[in-house]
């Protein structure tokens, strides 16, 4: 071992505190990397493992009413692999304990082993048995809301007859991974349940002998999987097909896509934020390091090593120190990012885990993470390599004292000797001051990012629960009625006030974009469920034409007069011209509105609905729901306080475990730059406390003086801090959006409050360390003058 490397030994561990700071610095923005990447690759490997042990399918279609005998000529669709068919219908349940309304969705599978697609990972019982038309197999979660186990008992209206049925097995499926009722944003397993059941029960509740109405396809691999869905769709059409679709397409396996491309968009941005600041905070600490080393670095070149070696010396410090928090990082990295995916396996309910982060993972973050920090010292470094040894061996120049207005008789009679101490230190370096106060200000700033989160819910929610929402109770119905049914809903216990709702499922196109969706049509001037603008407030829906939500009109590339076609998906499946008419804002899905009486007329129906918005007398819910168990018609009831309820605990969950990792992140960030620059100004200035204690200063005012400046510093650094915090939190929400749900910009004056008292205490848990150290300062040791 080489002297150098002697020295390096000793240095680093005489700066021990130091080095371990910067490393923690480092590890923060590792750990976020390895934690974000790990996470998207663990769910990936995941949901293919599950989708491919359980024969997901790959093309899905439903269908009013279509014979067994179609199966074959679906079978013969060139690139068609495997075929099943079943029968699907929704039930309203009636669990024990439960008052409210309970939907359940009724799926066939056979009564001897499992399907050929979608297949089900039993949890625990059995799947159902031949001759035993009243078993059925229960959906985990849903199961584990209620209590239910094989061997309970549940009443279902199935077709307008209530029936009991028993509890065989309880299972999940990838079909249902994300499994969202009809009406429902988030998954509520309260209130919406799977329920798998024997097809010749099924057929026989539902008079669907030698019938399906719905329908799977896994295909050859190549296959152009649009062509497929063209043939399908013609072969369904005269069944009454509502349009087939892909698996992209499927609901649960949408929600689950995007919620991966979300986590992807953090893991771009936020590991990104920190290890910037990361880097910019190691070069403020390593430059003043190396400036401490002023005459070390002339001894070393004045017995002969060279710029390259002097260089390289210090090179080796900052490769010790990010080495050190690169390890720091894999671990906690790999450690939470296991804690985060398993938080999203239990969310997304699957029945297994692979989380075997591979070294790809480690290396991207290792080497990023050391090529940031090497970037950010290059210019410390280099400023150490090109001092010659008589420069570098007389101490730096002392700064230019002159007179200023700090010694004016106003400020000499306010302010004592210590308080024109640190302000004159201040001023005399004003750029390391201003660097140091940057420093903490970026610490702020990330923290200020990860608490903008819940702030940006609280946004959503606010206007698509409150401000958009004024009912109490939606309903869905199983096909659409006449609107004369709304009168009805009004004669209801409990019910105020109704209104009335269509949705048609249909394919937007315009020129070669397109959209699956659905036009809800609604009155002119709705009163409970509103055509929300989040900018600009509820919305008049003009009597033609649609009202287009931005998200949609940006992916179909319209604008206000432009025409778009809407290819109905059922019924008489018409093609419509639309023009666009106006439109709004939303943070949630990509919904298109139009006045009801023209979507009827468009259709060339008469006044139907399909769903009922409630205004509820709070005392009255108990008969109202009793009511709505015993309607064969209903399809869906949706609780807006129920549904927001589940939208905090589901989406607060994820978040608030999320944000917790960032903000001790941006905790371990404040303290390390804290810590750090007082810890240097120790060093720095060791000889001048020393001096003042001998000159008669005591230990308070000593620790006044440094505390008190790195106080000021930070003082300065809160509103950059701020400031900072905001534009990163607009470039995160202006990144970070999808189909599904878009994060709007929204701070709180609380989140600032709340992030700058996160950044005083970490600034005070750090003086409190330095200021026992400088208690302590050896005044004959520091004294001492190097000959």
């Amino acid at each position: 071992m080489g002297a150098l490397d002697r020295k390096l030994l000793r240095d680093l561990w005489r700066l021990r505190g130091q080095v371990l700071a910067i490393a923690l610095v480092i590890a923060s923005g590792v750990a976020v990397l390895v934690m974000s990447f790990s996470s998207i690759e663990a769910l990936e490997s995941t949901g293919t493992a599950y989708y491919e042990r359980y024969h997901f399918a790959e093309v899905f279609a439903g269908v009013e009413r279509a014979p067994d005998k179609i199966a074959r000529r679906i079978a013969d669709i060139p690139g068609v692999q495997n075929v099943e068919t079943r029968i699907v219908k929704f039930a309203t349940l009636d669990i024990a304990g439960f008052e409210e309304p309970v939907i359940g969705q009724l799926i066939s599978i056979p009564e001897r082993g499992q399907s050929v697609l979608n297949r089900l990972a039993l949890r625990t019982g059995r799947l159902v048995a031949p001759g035993r038309p009243d078993e059925v197999v229960l959906s985990e979660p849903f199961a584990q809301e209620h209590g239910l186990v094989p061997g309970d008992r549940l009443q279902a209206l199935m077709n307008g007859k209530k029936r009991a049925l028993d509890i065989v097995g309880i299972a999940l499926s990838p079909e249902y991974v994300y499994a969202i009722g009809p009406g429902q944003l988030v998954p509520d397993e309260k209130r919406f349940g799977i329920l798998w059941m024997g097809r010749e029960a099924l057929e026989a509740a539902y008079d669907f002998d030698g019938a399906f109405n719905d329908v799977s396809l896994t295909l050859l691999r190549g296959v152009n999987v649009d062509d497929v869905i063209s043939r399908l769709d013609t072969l369904l059409d005269r069944y009454g097909g509502v349009g087939a679709f892909a698996r992209a397409d499927q609901l649960s396996n949408f929600f689950l896509t995007n919620e991966i491309e979300q986590l992807r968009s953090i893991a771009k941005i936020m590991p990104a934020i920190f290890l910037a600041v990361a880097a910019f905070l190691s070069n403020i600490v390593v430059a003043r390091l190396i400036a401490l080393e002023r005459a070390e670095i002339g001894l070393m070149k004045a017995f002969g090593y060279s710029n390259v070696e002097v260089g390289w010396h210090y090179t080796k410090m900052v490769i010790v120190m990010a080495g050190v928090g690169i390890v720091i990082g894999w671990g906690a990295g790999a450690w939470l990012g296991r804690i985060n995916t398993e938080i999203f396996a239990e969310f997304f309910r699957f029945p297994f885990l692979f989380f075997r982060p591979g070294p790809a993972v480690f290396a991207l973050a290792g080497v990023i993470t050391m090529a940031a920090a090497l970037l950010g010292t290059v210019s410390a470094v280099r400023r150490a390599v090109i001092l010659p040894p008589a420069e570098a061996m007389r101490p730096p120049a002392p700064p230019l004292y002159r007179k200023t207005r700090l010694r004016s008789a106003w400020v000499a009679r306010w302010l004592d000797q210590p308080t024109r101490i640190i302000l004159r230190q201040v001023l005399r370096w004003p750029i390391r001051s201003l660097f140091a106060s940057a420093g903490v200000g970026l610490a702020l700033a990330v923290l200020i990012t990860s608490l903008q989160w819940f702030d940006s819910i609280d946004r959503i929610a606010e206007v698509f629960f409150h401000q958009a929402q004024r009912q109490d109770v939606t309903v869905g119905l199983v096909e659409a009625q006449s609107s004369t049914v709304v009168a009805e809903f009004e004669r209801l216990p409990g019910v105020l006030a109704a209104e009335p709702e269509r949705a048609v499922a249909v394919k937007f196109r315009s020129g070669i974009r397109t959209h699956r969706g659905a036009i809800s049509g609604v009155v002119s001037e709705p009163t409970l469920s509103l055509v929300f603008d989040a900018s600009g407030g509820a919305l008049r829906v003009p009597p033609k034409g649609l009202v287009l939500s931005t998200e949609l009109a940006t992916k179909l590339g319209v604008g206000r007069g432009d025409m778009v076609e809407a290819q109905v998906l059922d019924g008489r499946r018409p093609k419509l011209e639309l023009p666009v008419v106006d439109l709004f804002e939303t943070y949630i899905g990509a919904p298109a509105f139009m006045n009801i009486a023209a979507l009827n007329r468009a259709l060339k129906e008469g006044p139907h609905v399909d769903i009922v918005h409630l205004l509820v007398d709070r005392d009255a819910e108990p008969r109202l729901f009793a009511e709505l168990k015993d309607l064969p018609d209903v399809a869906a009831v949706t609780l807006r306080r129920a549904a927001t309820d589940t939208f905090y605990e589901t989406v607060g969950e994820t978040l608030l475990i999320q944000v917790s990792f960032f903000v001790a992140f941006g905790c371990t960030l404040a303290f390390g730059v804290v810590y750090n620059s007082m810890r240097i100004a120790l060093s720095e200035r060791g000889r001048e406390f020393a001096t003042l204690r001998v000159l008669g200063f005591g230990r308070a005012e000593i620790s006044y003086i440094l505390i008190g400046e790195a106080a000021l510093l930070i003082f300065v650094g809160l509103p950059l801090g701020c400031l900072a915090g905001y534009s990163l939190a607009w470039l995160i929400t202006s990144e970070f959006g999808n189909e599904l749900y878009r994060i709007p910009l929204a701070l709180n004056p609380s989140t600032f409050g709340i992030a700058v008292l996160i950044g005083i205490a970490a600034a005070a848990v750090s003086a409190a360390i330095v200021r026992q150290r400088l208690d302590n300062l050896d005044l004959i040791a520091v004294l001492k003058t190097r000959e």
